[in-house]
């Protein structure tokens, strides 16, 4: 069982018992019906005679219950900007293990500007802790009084908003990735994104081609929600392309061995390794419908139901997707779920392509060289002409920057590591232009790797070009023909003689397994 925690201040006139002989922090452990394993009381210097007799008796009253004395030097506890500073500091430094124990507030010793911070710093989630609030027994009544959760309504002040600020912009610089990114509509976006992360559970939909950073964002997104204390568990990225079938059921949703053939134990899925945490659906428009349908479900029950299970499975999680495709327009060609779509339209964040962010190259050039420096532990700098040339290339308007960050990261990461001596010289850098302007002019007027491209995204440059000549081959049969079968026999026509089994149909779907494609696919 978890254990029960209580934070509190100090009662230096109740506590004291200077009013009456109810003292709110001793009496606030002999509540049978709220056993309270260590309770952190709050003081100054001014009051540690105090502090340690209420500590020895509530040892005394309650044997159980472990008292921590916690110092806290605050000169005016009616300045509402000096306590909420104090406070503050002293949730962010605490530590708190809210998978092994539950947090309360006292509420009731403390001044009124004290309380007012103790609901700011809960409801923000920089405590992870509900209020209670005792009381007094009634007339000549004995026992410990009245203990009962408090829900306040208390305004935000405007003398919180510079600290406010501050930890906003902490949050902003966590989702840039530490980059000082200076195109304004990247940073309206990323500002944007950190309100709505902070305060929402929705569905999260990253747009924007190949290569523009939308997994590292998950991630980053992932963090800031840990941060926030709005999730506990793990990220689970999936990337659905290479999902298909009934394997894709079975990854996504889990299965009973005896649903799937061979299988020798029952299978959790992916939804249920998130549980409590957050999914990342990259490319979800390489879904397949009826796996839509399911992820809806889950999103709006939390439920599910494993391959061959009669019972429905529980998982909560919290879920951001990604596509590089519009799914506004596959939906209107039958390709996305209209009603799925729906749900993740609520907050649609598309990331811009390097191009369009020219102002930002050069912090990004700055952030892949010191990952780079890291990596080959080395110290690497641009002579002055070559770093001139390259920032110049990269930020022509020209340059099209096929793979966007991608490409960008690995043409540092080139040049970095084959820099003699730790120098990027004007030759290296004319070198990696000509380079990268040959691959992009290649990939632009190869039109089987046009085709592939279309099909598999950026997993078409990993594909040797002896396999990307068959594989563009197949995908053209497959787009000319009216069914897999009619396709499989023109393919397979000279060595199906020889075959014992003519299962054309079967052999071309498991040529495409192994790209990640069907035969819907191949149909776009």
């Amino acid at each position: 069982m978890k254990k029960n925690v209580v934070i509190g201040f100090l009662g230096t006139n109740l506590d004291a018992g200077k009013r009456r002989r109810w003292r709110p922090s001793v009496q606030l452990v002999e509540h049978s019906d709220f056993p309270v394993d260590r309770f952190e009381l709050i003081h100054s210097a001014r009051w540690s005679g105090l502090a340690e007799k209420i500590k020895t008796t509530i040892e005394y009253t309650s044997p159980k219950t472990e008292v921590l004395l916690q110092p806290m030097e605050i000169r005016d506890p009616w300045d509402f900007e000096e306590m909420y500073g104090a406070m503050f500091d002293f949730a962010r430094n605490y530590g708190f293990d809210d998978e092994r124990e539950d947090y309360h507030i006292h509420l009731t010793t403390g001044t009124h500007v004290a309380q007012i911070c103790w609901f700011l710093l809960a409801e923000a989630r920089h405590i992870p802790a509900k209020l209670i609030q005792t009381g007094p027994p009634r007339g000549e009544d004995e026992g410990p009084g009245s203990l009962q959760v408090v829900d306040l309504d208390l305004s935000r002040y405007n003398a919180l908003q510079q600290r406010f600020d501050l930890v906003s912009k902490e949050y902003n610089t966590l989702l840039k990735g530490g980059i000082d990114t200076r195109n304004a509509a990247f940073n309206t976006m990323i500002e944007r994104m950190e309100v709505v992360t902070s305060n929402s559970d929705a569905p999260l939909l990253l747009m924007g081609p190949t290569g523009t950073g939308k997994s590292d964002l998950a991630a980053r997104l992932y963090e800031l929600k840990l941060q926030r204390r709005r999730i506990k568990g793990r990220l689970v990225h999936v990337n659905c392309s290479t999902l298909k079938g009934e394997r894709a059921m079975s990854t996504l949703f889990g299965h009973r061995k005896q649903a799937i053939p061979g299988a020798g134990a029952d299978r959790r899925g992916l939804l249920q390794e998130a549980d409590g945490g957050v999914l990342f659906l990259d490319e979800i428009d390489e879904l397949g419908l009826d796996e839509q349908a399911m992820i809806l479900h889950a999103i709006e029950t939390g439920k599910y139901f494993p391959l061959g299970s009669d019972y429905e499975v529980t998982s909560r999680f919290h879920l951001i997707v990604g596509s590089s495709r519009d799914l506004a327009e596959m939906v209107a060609k039958g390709r996305f779920r209209a009603d799925l779509f729906a749900r993740l339209n609520l907050w649609t964040f598309t990331l811009p392509a390097l191009r369009d962010r020219p102002e930002d190259i050069a912090p990004n050039i700055a952030f892949e060289m010191a990952r780079v420096e890291k990596l080959l532990g080395n110290r690497i700098t641009f002579n002055a002409d070559a770093q001139i040339a390259y920032q110049k290339f990269a930020t022509d308007p020209g340059t099209c920057w096929r793979g966007n960050f991608r490409d960008l990261s690995a043409s540092i990461q080139r040049m970095c590591t084959l820099a003699p001596r730790g120098r990027i010289t004007h030759t290296m850098v004319t070198a990696e232009i000509e380079a990268l302007s040959k691959t992009w002019h290649h990939a632009s007027n190869d039109p089987d790797m046009q085709l592939i491209t279309e099909h598999l995204g950026e997993r078409a440059a990993n594909i040797d070009e002896f396999d990307r000549v068959q594989l563009a081959a197949v995908i053209r049969v497959c787009r000319q023909s009216a069914s897999l079968s009619a396709a499989g026999r023109r393919l397979f026509a000279a060595s199906r003689a020889a075959k014992a089994s003519r299962n054309d149909a079967d052999r071309l779907r498991k040529y495409l397994e192994k790209f990640g494609l069907d035969w819907g696919s191949c149909q776009n």
